[in-house]
């Protein structure tokens, strides 16, 4: 039987592209496109499934809790990806990431924004910093190297079930790198196209809150990961 493949793509008030992002996922590829839905006051679930998603509605579900909640509901998928919805990233790369996985022997494969192309205005010098910061302590760490912490990413299922992911905030991409690394995956890094996102507030950019509270949440997450044992 040929392996599942599942996209997961958590939102919230993206009904300004969500349809894009669905519309533009290769079904050739992929077996699922699960959309989940941490509360919008807009008509970003309308959007989703007029567009082919199936979606999942969990009110005030954070960034990490509505990627475990999505990869939760594609338990019968090998391979799961992600993506945001705001259109800043392209689904065309979604295939790129899974192939190795499919075809290869790798276990995680995450797009790098910072060794991609990159549209002007895409990506906040802050952001760049904290990727790079974050990738120098984790090869300190682990001996892993990473370029950044994007949201475009697959991993094989199996891997991600071990990985005991809890996150459920933005630190959530983060924690899973970590806990790749300690646990030794075959990871592989791809470079990625990344733009300005198609419509809409960024939840994290958009606002000094905003931005504190993604950085606070990092943080911790990094203290925590890299304490546990």
């Amino acid at each position: 039987m040929a392996p599942r493949v599942a996209v997961v793509i958590p939102v919230i008030n993206e009904g300004e592209t969500i349809a894009g992002v669905v519309g533009s996922v290769s079904r050739d590829f992929f077996d699922e496109i699960i959309v989940v839905d941490g509360g919008s006051r807009d008509d970003t679930v309308a959007q989703a499934r007029a567009a082919g998603a199936r979606v999942i509605v969990e009110p005030g579900a954070g960034y990490g809790a509505a990627c475990l909640a999505g990869a939760r509901a594609a338990a019968d998928c090998d391979v799961i990806a992600f993506i945001d919805g705001d259109g800043s990233d392209d689904p065309r790369d979604l295939s790129r990431l899974v192939a190795p996985i499919l075809f290869d022997d790798r276990d995680f494969v995450i797009g790098s924004r910072t060794r991609g192309t990159r549209e002007p205005g895409s990506m906040g010098a802050h952001q760049l910093l904290a990727g790079r910061l974050a990738g120098l302590a984790m090869r300190a760490l682990y001996g892993v190297r990473y370029t950044d912490m994007g949201p475009l990413r697959a991993i094989r299922r199996e891997a991600l079930d071990k990985l005991g992911m809890r996150e459920t905030t933005y630190g959530w991409n983060l924690e899973m790198q970590m806990r790749a690394a300690r646990a030794k995956l075959n990871i592989l890094e791809l470079s990625v196209t990344h733009r300005r996102r198609a419509g809409g507030a960024s939840k994290v950019a958009g606002s000094l809150r905003g931005t504190l509270r993604a950085t606070w949440n990092l943080a911790s997450t990094f203290v925590r990961v890299a304490r546990a044992r």
